[in-house]
């Protein structure tokens, strides 16, 4: 389990535009890396909302917001131009981020048990250090929230 203070496991994975995004494109700058379980269902939709909405601040706050899920290049691709995000989206389709990152836990819904991913967010420093970790994320006020702890800081 990943902890405040530890070195943010590394990663190059496909973005919507098969661009190869790796932990080291962001030296320099605060990432907001986000999990979350699917693209175009409503929570993973007022999420990504959200998080597209305060882009500027983070934008002014010297942080950058990068979403993952296991869903394709081309599911994020309809998901970005349906909902008119502003921000980019990892294709972790074979779950490597999410194992990285512990998200990908056992899930319970009506009963049934599952494996799918824990909407988590972490806030990694400019020098790839885990700053904050945000796990079992409620939607509503999230976005905002990870933008007041990066301007807290």
């Amino acid at each position: 389990m990943l902890e405040v203070g530890q070195e943010a496991p590394k990663f190059s994975l496909p973005d919507e535009n098969g661009t190869i995004i790796s932990l080291d494109d962001f030296k320099g700058k605060k990432l907001v890396l986000y999990f979350y379980p699917k693209d175009s269902t409503p929570g993973c939709t007022t999420e990504a909302k959200d998080f597209t909405a305060l882009i500027p601040e983070f934008d002014k706050a010297g942080a950058v917001v990068l979403g993952a899920s296991k869903d394709s290049i081309k599911r994020h691709q309809n998901f970005i131009a349906k909902q008119n995000l502003g921000l980019s989206l990892l294709s972790d389709e074979e779950g490597v981020l999410c194992e990285a990152y512990g998200v990908w836990v056992m899930k319970k819904l009506y009963g049934r048990e599952y494996m799918g991913i824990q909407r988590a967010t972490f806030l990694i420093d400019e020098v790839g250090i885990i700053q904050h970790i945000w796990r079992k994320v409620k939607v509503k006020g999230h976005a905002q929230q990870v933008l007041e702890t990066i301007n807290s800081a």
